[in-house]
């Protein structure tokens, strides 16, 4: 059954940098006249996250406006708290679309999945059957990722895209048994498409960094040194090596074909 989008939609918007980034008031440009928005984001900083939920803690969402003046709710979680907050609390009715983003950063790869806070927020909301969009832009720093706020990054080209792939899905939803999009932007880009990918492998190498505190015990900082080579046709070749806009399709359903484990069971 495809579900059926409005050409002007109820949309949530929703971020993990926190309800005070920059990106979250570029998406509502990108598509402030395509339908009646509400803005529901976390109170701060939320990167690697992932699809975390807050049970042990009570949530608190408090009415702000963000920097060009425009309503927006701040929640005292992760971005999948958000999501389901704007879903069942501040919409008066469902949206028929989320989107995530423009997160300052790529979000690429097989493991991004699980620790992305962006494509986290996207699931939650494909979970509660609602067609969702995560967006994320390249950035040449890997410092500028992690602000909590305003970060002097051109939008432009992201939002332009952004605008693109929802102005597609209001005119035909999402295709049958695809749950939400992936869209990831490069921060310079050599033209104006959207290639179609599957994920890479990885978006980064893992580095960990062994230190000492001044007692000399030690500690440690996850890290990573970025991916720049995966297969033709995975996000991060498409992105990192054509310099080229991409989009993934995704589904909740990560089941594999069951007859390839039923003779292994047996």
């Amino acid at each position: 059954m495809v579900r059926q989008i409005y050409a002007y939609m109820r949309i949530l918007i929703t971020n993990d940098d926190g309800v005070n980034s920059s990106g979250i008031i570029a998406a509502k440009k990108a598509v402030e006249d395509l339908g009646s928005i509400d803005i529901v984001a976390p109170a701060t900083q939320q990167s690697g996250i992932g699809h975390a939920l807050t049970l042990f803690e009570p949530i608190r969402v408090t009415s702000t406006n963000l920097r060009d003046g425009s309503e927006a709710y701040s929640v005292s979680g992760t971005p999948t708290d958000a999501v389901l907050v704007g879903i069942f609390e501040i919409a008066s009715k469902k949206p028929e679309l989320v989107i995530s983003g423009i997160n300052v950063g790529e979000n690429l790869g097989m493991s991004e999945l699980t620790t992305s806070g962006t494509i986290g927020a996207a699931m939650e909301a494909a979970a509660q059957d609602i067609p969702a969009l995560s967006v994320s832009l390249q950035v040449t720093r890997g410092d500028m990722k992690f602000h909590d706020g305003h970060v002097d990054v051109d939008f432009t080209h992201a939002q332009k895209m952004t605008r693109k792939v929802v102005r597609r899905i209001a005119r035909q939803s999402l295709p049958e048994g695809i749950d939400f999009l992936n869209l990831n932007i490069p921060s310079s880009p050599d033209n104006n498409k959207i290639k179609l990918t599957r994920l890479g492998k990885r978006m980064y190498k893992v580095h960990i960094e062994k230190r000492l505190d001044p007692r000399g015990r030690p500690y440690y900082w996850i890290d990573g040194v970025p991916q720049e080579k995966d297969d033709p046709g995975t996000d991060v070749h498409v992105l990192r090596e054509e310099n080229c806009a991409t989009i993934t399709p995704i589904s909740l359903d990560a089941s594999t074909d069951l007859d390839l484990i039923r003779e292994w069971l047996d």
